[in-house]
């Protein structure tokens, strides 16, 4: 089989794959017949409507349905353009630390009693502006002239990443009766989801899928060597804080918005390599599609394991990805370029 007929047949496969967890994720935890829930999208009353049925689905699945394919797609792509940047297969989108500033910012930010304003749109920011930060001081640690600029940056987020989460540790520990709300998020969960959120997680993954799209190029050569990328005419120092810095802002955003998820960004890009190969113009993007379509099972799941609770999601995507993790490592290491 050629690479268009795969492609095409994989793009078909992942169609029929996508409208089935779709319909799954729709479903829900309330019973609603699936005719229904077409009828309510026809109609596009957008919770307007008096119907129980219409306020659960515009109010309730359809942005927290918004949401996982929004964060999922982020972290699939973002991953799969990390694990190019710094040539290791066990990178993932929260290794330089934005994950822990998010973490620590959106703490703060429940702590301070901002975590209702706007819909909680002030913890999509207060994220951003943590991921940014801490972007910029690791930034500021891997100036050194030992070792390449994606170790330094490598190294320079576990120190600054283990600090935060230090920190994140402290807040929740003197956070009183507002621990449980911060641990709930911490862990990751795509309900309550408003509309302001997805709006701004929409924004960010724009600007991000741009910048990464056309770093394509940029991020084959640097999955060889940054020498190669450098005699190919690409400048690591101008290609890197552009790749890390529109991969963080939105990972910023996705970590304030629903907190921190694990493994999605780390699993979906092996996936795609193992489909497609390691050529980042078809991986990258194919990743954003199977990172959705992972966050997508997690979050049905976390509402189905245990009949009347809801799991956090992340505890879920943990839970999948670690046997995941596990059989990926058992087999050859799909290369990165």
């Amino acid at each position: 089989m050629d690479r268009r007929s795969r492609s095409i047949l994989i793009a078909c496969g992942l169609s029929v794959l996508l409208l089935a967890v779709v319909s799954l994720a729709l479903g829900g935890s309330v019973a609603i017949p699936f005719g229904t829930v077409l009828r309510e999208i026809a109609r596009g009353d957008l919770g307007g409507g008096v119907e129980p049925s219409n306020l659960i689905i515009w109010q309730l699945r359809i942005p927290r349905l918004l949401a996982a394919i929004l964060v999922g797609a982020v972290l699939g792509g973002v991953g799969s353009a990390f694990q190019a940047v710094f040539r290791n297969p066990l990178a993932e989108p929260y290794v330089i630390g934005v994950s822990s500033g998010a973490g620590l910012a959106g703490a703060l930010a429940v702590v301070a009693g901002l975590g209702g304003w706007m819909g909680g749109l002030a913890l999509s920011l207060a994220g951003a502006v943590g991921g940014l930060l801490t972007l910029g001081l690791v930034f500021a640690l891997a100036k050194s002239r030992q070792g390449t600029a994606t170790l330094r940056l490598l190294l320079g987020g576990v120190i600054v990443g283990t600090a935060l989460a230090a920190g994140t540790s402290l807040v929740l520990l003197l956070a009183g009766e507002d621990s449980n709300q911060v641990l709930r998020w911490l862990l990751g969960s795509l309900t309550p989801m408003h509309w302001p959120r997805l709006a701004a997680m929409l924004m960010g993954a724009i600007v991000a899928g741009v910048i990464l799209m056309k770093s394509t190029r940029a991020l084959n050569a640097l999955a060889v060597d940054e020498s190669l990328a450098t005699r190919l005419g690409f400048n690591p120092r101008r290609i890197l804080p552009m790749v890390l810095g529109g991969g963080s802002l939105v990972v910023g955003l996705c970590v304030g918005s629903v907190g921190i998820i694990g493994f999605v960004g780390l699993i979906a890009p092996h996936l795609a390599r193992s489909f497609v190969g390691a050529d980042q113009r078809v991986a990258l993007p194919l990743s954003a599609v199977l990172g959705s379509l992972l966050l997508i099972l997690a979050d049905f799941l976390a509402q189905k394991i245990v009949p009347g609770t809801e799991l956090p999601v992340g505890s879920i995507t943990a839970l999948l990805g670690a046997p995941a993790l596990w059989w990926i490592l058992r087999r050859p290491v799909h290369r990165l370029a």
